[in-house]
């Protein structure tokens, strides 16, 4: 089997740019070097993207600073700024069945879910902040009557985002939305992995009048690009999502460098626990199947831990099971295809080096457990599900970032906290349940930035999203999210 054909004819359909944008220009990397750009659908090379490093920063910080301090959108009034920014909106709205192709190209997730999802949410974004930017007001104090006490926001400057490869460009809105609706200056250094869509978004961002040197994107090596934006003495806030691993790296080097402000996502091993009392099987066990294999797992809130009450497991188990089977691996670029590939060949074994580990360590596997479609030369891995998981086991503990389910038994509600609590993450939860106490107590017990009551993922852009423990700190999404890129300034005013 083979998915070339398709490749070739969605390449005819988009508009790759590969050079860093800076300064309202592309250009390549100042060392000439790139990256080869491979299409995990079936592993051929589809580009070379520009490898930038320290120097790229640079420029791109220069840029950043030089329009901040300009006042040309920093200063532009209210109301010309959401206008700008409503105009950016459309654009990648007329634009989303390219961006969708781009992104399904770029990291293999199905064409289905970056077209009906993905592309619409990052238009939602961005219109949900540009709305916000006429709308929010500053504070007046309860001064004594001989003075006047003003609390006021102002943007923080440069800012720059080291965003992820699963939600390329949704991930990266979720920034440079509440950024840019601030007067900031910003630098997005994407995935090396999935850089295609900001790009793209960046040079249409300009055609809809965001000023240039205001939204810069430098493609490049987490290692060099990312590391030398984390260290810049002259960027003001970091802004990441993606492993707790290289979240800790770059909360050093904010430390390290200017003591920049530093707002972290990072990874989950979410529990989903299924009560007994369950008031839904079948809706709990897909709720759970997806919950795990939507993106292919590669989704930080995948609830990977599945904890199910001992009297229902195997019968809930079997359900699950049932899904899974009937989710085979197909064409990313198919309308048909429910469940498409991982990000890129290192990816893939990391997984299939997780679900080895689980056998060894004694977990039972139910399904799935290899890879899939190798003949189309892309990287699949087929839906996997163990059972009689111990919660400290390896694949009970670390992030696989992969459709692996580890289901583990409980006895009873505390034995289920317990478990739900036990890891150094907390990024979400879920459980089902009818019974309206455990529904509260659960929802305050587990230490989690996100927790749903029978369903998983139930939120939009109107809510928060961030995590407790090793799993981050700051909000993205929601009016909180502003928070991250102003500050607060006092003004004392005395009256004669």
């Amino acid at each position: 089997m083979t998915f070339s054909n398709g490749v070739a004819a969605a390449l005819k359909k988009v508009t790759i740019r590969t050079e860093a944008f800076i300064g309202g220009e592309f250009t390549p990397a100042r060392s000439g070097e790139t990256l080869p750009c491979i299409t995990p659908i079936d592993g051929s090379e589809i580009a070379q993207l520009s490898a930038c490093d320290a120097a790229d920063i640079d420029a791109a910080v220069q840029a950043a600073r030089a329009s901040f301090e300009s006042g040309v959108w920093s200063k532009m009034p209210p109301r010309k700024r959401r206008q700008v920014m409503l105009a950016f909106a459309d654009k990648i709205e007329a634009h989303s069945d390219e961006l969708a192709l781009l992104e399904t190209l770029d990291m293999g997730k199905p064409i289905r879910n970056t077209r009906n999802a993905d592309i619409p949410l990052v238009v939602q974004t961005i219109r949900y902040y540009a709305e916000a930017i006429d709308k929010i007001y500053d504070e007046l104090g309860p001064s004594p009557h001989d003075a006047v006490s003003m609390i006021v926001r102002e943007p923080l400057g440069v800012v720059g985002a080291v965003t992820p490869w699963n939600f390329p460009l949704l991930m990266a809105s979720w920034k440079f939305a509440p950024a840019l609706a601030t007067g900031n200056s910003v630098i997005m250094k994407p995935a090396e992995q999935a850089s295609l869509t900001m790009l793209r978004a960046a040079e249409l961002a300009q055609e809809a009048g965001i000023p240039a040197g205001v939204l810069n994107v430098v493609p490049g090596d987490g290692a060099k690009a990312g590391k030398a934006l984390a260290l810049h003495m002259d960027v003001d806030a970091l802004v990441f999502t993606g492993s707790t691993a290289v979240g800790k790296l770059i909360m050093g080097y904010g430390a390290q460098s200017n003591l920049k402000r530093v707002a972290l996502e990072c990874g989950g091993k979410s529990p989903q626990i299924i009560m007994e009392d369950c008031p839904d099987f079948d809706a709990a066990a897909s709720a759970a199947a997806w919950a795990v294999f939507y993106d292919q797992g590669q989704v930080c809130t995948a609830g990977t831990r599945l904890l199910v009450q001992n009297s229902i497991k195997d019968e809930f188990l079997a359900k699950v099971a049932a899904v899974a089977k009937g989710l085979k691996p197909g064409d990313p670029l198919d309308e048909n295809t429910r469940f498409g590939a991982l990000v890129d060949e290192t990816q893939m074994n990391t997984v299939l080096g997780y679900i080895e580990k689980g056998g060894a360590e004694g977990a039972k596997l139910v399904c799935g457990g290899e890879r899939a479609l190798s003949e189309s030369g892309g990287f699949y891995v087929a839906p996997t599900i163990f059972d009689g998981v111990d919660n400290q086991m390896t694949i009970a503990q670390e992030e696989i970032f992969g459709p692996v389910i580890s289901a583990i038994g409980f006895d009873d509600f505390d034995d289920a906290m317990r478990i739900a609590n036990d890891t150094v993450y907390g990024l979400a939860a879920g459980i089902w349940t009818s019974n309206l106490n455990y529904a509260h107590k659960a929802s305050r017990t587990i230490r989690a930035g996100n927790v749903w009551v029978n369903c998983w993922d139930g939120s939009d852009i109107t809510t928060p999203f961030g995590g407790f423990k090793q799993s981050g700190f700051g909000r993205d999404r929601s009016l909180h999210a502003l928070d991250k890129y102003t500050e607060l300034k006092t003004i004392w005013m005395k009256l004669s």
